[in-house]
C-alpha cells in the first residue's frame, strides 16, 4: 500500500472518476438544504436525493466530489481510534448510467492500480448481499469481483444488517451494495468475516446499487433509474494505507497534535487519561470551525444544529481543563486547521474572524456554566440521605451542567461518596432512545419529498425571502431553512426582532404575489450567467458549472434545487405564525399557507 496524504488522496480520487468521464460537483454545506429528516449532512450522497430519484442533474449523470460531512450518533464515544464527528466523504455517482457491470471493476482499479492505491489483491476482502426472502442473492457483483481478480475465498455473502442501504425513510430507494476491506490480520476463527468484530477486517469502501423502491406495503419494486452511489471516508482510508493505529496519528491532525503538545507542555502518549482529552479536543475543535465556518454560519444555541455545536464545544473545554489548555489554546488550535483546510474549503478563512469569536464567547458562557454545575453539585451532596448519588441525578448534573460522569465521580471521591453508575447509564439510554425517537420521526418530508404541500412551501419559501428584502433590507440573506408538509421554516441574518408592522408587510407582499398567480420558470444556466442576471446564489460553491434557477415574475430569482410549484396560484394564503430569535445574529420565522 502507498503511503498518501490527504492531499493526495482527495485528488487521485477525483482524478481517477474524471478519467471515466465523471464531473466534479463542489462539496455542499453541512447543514442540508430545505430538509427536516437530518440536522447535518451525514453522507455524500445528501445534497443528491432530488437526482437519485430522478430529477436532471445540471452536471449530468455521472458525478463525483469530496463532501464535509457531520455525525453526533457517538459524540461520547469520540477519544477511541476511529470516531470523528466531522469527517470528509469521497464519491462517486452513476445517476441511472452504469451499474454494477463498470463500478466494481472501477473499484478494483482504484483499489489496486499502481497509478493509484497500489493495494496487493490478496490483501482485499469484500462482501455482498446474501439476499433473503425479498430480494435475491448478489451472484452477479460476486462474479464481477472474481473475474477482476478476488479469490472467490475473499468473497463473503452476508445479509441484509451488513450488505444492504435504505431506504432514508419508511420507503424510498435502496439496494444491496458491497462493501470492501483491507485484511489487517488473521481472522479469529475458522467462521470469521468482514462482519466479525474481531478487527481482522477493516472496512475502506461501499458500492451502493440502488436498484430498488420500497413500497408503503413493504414490497420492493425495480426502480426505473438504477444509481450507484459510493462512499470512501477520508480519515479511515488515511488511516488504513499509512497503516496508523489511530485516525488522529494521520497528517490532518498532525500539526494540530503538534501545537497541543507545545501550549500544555503534555505528550501526546503519556498516559491514556491525556491521549483521550488531546483526542475529544482535535476533532471537536475541527468539527466546530467546519461548523461555525460553514456557508449557513452556525453558531452555539440551544436548539437544533446550534445545540449540537455548544455540546462538543462544551466537551473540548471539558478535557481541555484537564490537560490545562485555556481559552487561548483552543483558540490557537482553531487557527492551525483553519489553515490545513482553507485552501480546500475556502470559506473557514473567509470566516477565520466569526468562528474565534464565536470559540472565544462560548469558552467564557461555558465557564460560568461550569461554577453553576459545581454548586449544583454541593447542593446535591448536602441533601444526601446515603453515601450513593443516585443515577438520575449525576445524568442530570451532565444533561444540564455539562458534567461527564467522569467529573462527578472524581468530585464523588473527594467526598468519599460513590455514584449509582448503573442508573446514570438507564438514564443515559431512555434519553438516547427519546432523542433517536424524535429523530426517526423527522424522515417524512425534505429533498426526497415531492408532496404538493411541501413542494408549496418550498415556493412560499423563495416569496418570503424576497420580501424580507424589500421590506426590512436587501443584505437580508438565508442562514437555513427547514421545510415540512406543514410548515416553512426560514433563518435570516437580522440582529433585532422585526416590529409587528414588518411581518404584516413581508405577508401582505407574499400573498400579493400569490394573487397575481405568477408562473414559476426553471431555466439551466452557468452560475455566471445567473449572477450576471441578478440570480440569488444562496451558497454559491456548493453548484457546479450549470445550476437550476427559477424565476417568479420580477420579484424573486434563486438558485435552486428543490421542488416547485408550477406558479403562485397554487399555493394559498400565506400566514406567518410565529418569528423569534435563534442565535446571535439571526432570527427565524415559521409560516404556513392555508387553502
Amino acid at each position: 500500500m502507498k503511503k498518501i496524504t490527504s492531499e493526495q488522496l482527495r485528488n487521485l480520487y477525483i482524478d481517477f472518476f474524471k478519467s471515466k468521464g465523471h464531473s466534479q460537483i463542489p462539496s455542499a454545506s453541512v447543514i442540508p438544504e430545505n430538509d427536516p429528516t437530518v440536522l447535518f449532512t451525514t453522507a455524500g450522497m445528501h445534497p443528491l436525493v432530488p437526482y437519485l430519484l430522478g430529477e436532471k442533474h445540471p452536471q449530468g449523470n455521472r458525478l463525483t466530489d469530496f463532501q464535509k460531512c457531520i455525525r453526533t450518533g457517538d459524540i461520547d464515544e469520540v477519544g477511541d481510534n476511529s470516531h470523528c464527528t466531522f469527517f470528509e466523504m469521497l464519491g462517486n455517482w452513476s445517476l441511472g448510467d452504469y451499474f454494477k457491470e463498470k463500478m466494481i471493476p472501477y473499484s478494483y482499479e482504484f483499489l489496486t492500480s499502481e497509478k493509484y492505491l497500489g493495494i496487493d489483491k490478496n490483501k482485499i476482502a469484500v462482501s455482498v448481499f446474501a439476499g433473503d426472502e425479498t430480494v435475491p442473492r448478489d451472484e452477479e457483483s460476486a462474479k464481477l469481483w472474481h473475474e477482476c481478480g478476488i479469490d472467490k475465498k475473499d468473497i463473503y455473502f452476508l445479509p441484509r444488517k451488513n450488505n444492504w442501504w435504505g431506504p432514508a425513510g419508511t420507503t424510498g430507494p435502496c439496494g444491496p451494495d458491497t462493501e470492501m476491506f483491507i485484511k489487517v490480520k488473521e481472522k479469529c476463527g475458522e467462521n470469521c468475516s468482514p462482519a466479525c468484530d474481531c478487527g481482522a477486517f477493516l472496512e475502506i469502501w461501499n458500492d451502493v446499487f440502488m436498484a430498488y423502491n420500497k413500497l408503503s406495503d413493504g414490497a420492493y419494486a425495480d426502480l426505473k433509474q438504477k444509481n450507484v452511489d459510493t462512499g470512501m471516508g477520508l480519515e479511515r482510508t488515511l488511516c488504513v494505507l499509512n497503516e496508523k493505529k489511530s485516525v488522529f496519528d494521520t497528517d490532518l491532525f498532525e500539526d494540530a497534535l503538534k501545537k497541543l503538545e507545545e501550549l500544555t507542555g503534555k505528550k501526546y502518549e503519556e498516559s491514556a487519561q491525556i491521549t483521550k482529552a488531546f483526542r475529544v479536543i482535535l476533532d471537536h475543535v475541527r468539527t466546530s470551525v467546519f461548523m461555525i465556518g460553514d456557508e449557513k454560519g452556525i453558531v452555539p444555541s440551544n436548539v437544533d444544529q446550534g445545540y449540537i455545536l455548544r455540546r462538543i464545544l462544551r466537551r473540548a473545554i471539558r478535557f481541555a481543563r484537564q490537560i490545562d489548555l485555556q481559552e487561548n489554546g483552543i483558540l490557537e488550535i482553531a487557527k492551525v486547521f483553519i489553515q490545513k483546510y482553507k485552501n480546500v474549503y475556502p470559506e473557514l478563512a473567509k470566516n477565520e474572524n466569526k468562528i474565534k469569536t464565536e470559540i472565544a464567547k462560548e469558552y467564557q458562557k461555558f465557564t460560568k456554566t461550569l461554577e453553576a454545575g459545581l454548586k449544583e453539585f454541593e447542593k446535591t451532596v448536602s441533601k444526601l440521605d446515603g453515601e450513593t448519588i443516585d443515577g438520575l441525578t449525576a445524568f442530570h448534573l451532565f444533561d444540564t451542567f455539562g458534567f461527564p460522569l467522569e467529573i462527578t465521580k472524581e468530585l464523588a471521591g473527594e467526598k468519599n461518596l460513590k455514584v449509582d453508575e448503573e442508573g446514570y447509564k438507564k438514564a443515559f439510554y431512555e434519553h438516547q432512545q427519546k432523542s433517536r425517537a424524535g429523530s426517526e420521526q423527522k424522515f417524512a418530508c425534505g429533498l426526497a419529498d415531492h408532496q404538493e404541500a411541501t413542494t408549496n412551501l418550498h415556493t412560499a419559501t423563495h416569496l418570503l425571502h424576497a420580501a424580507l428584502k424589500q421590506v426590512i433590507s436587501p443584505d437580508i440573506c438565508q442562514k437555513g431553512s427547514n421545510i415540512t408538509a406543514e410548515r416553512l421554516r426560514f433563518d435570516f441574518n437580522l440582529d433585532r426582532p422585526c416590529t409587528k408592522e414588518e411581518l404584516e408587510n413581508v405577508e401582505n407582499l407574499v400573498n400579493s404575489i400569490i394573487n397575481k398567480d405568477v408562473p414559476v420558470v426553471m431555466q439551466e444556466m452557468t452560475v455566471d450567467e445567473a449572477k450576471n442576471k441578478n440570480y440569488v446564489g444562496l451558497f454559491e460553491n456548493k453548484y457546479g458549472q450549470k445550476v437550476k434557477t427559477y424565476k417568479i415574475g420580477d420579484f424573486s430569482k434563486e438558485i435552486c434545487g428543490g421542488p416547485h410549484a408550477n406558479s403562485t396560484g397554487e399555493l394559498g394564503q400565506f400566514k406567518i405564525v410565529k418569528e423569534q430569535s435563534c442565535g446571535a445574529g439571526i432570527r427565524r420565522i415559521k409560516a404556513i399557507l392555508i387553502k
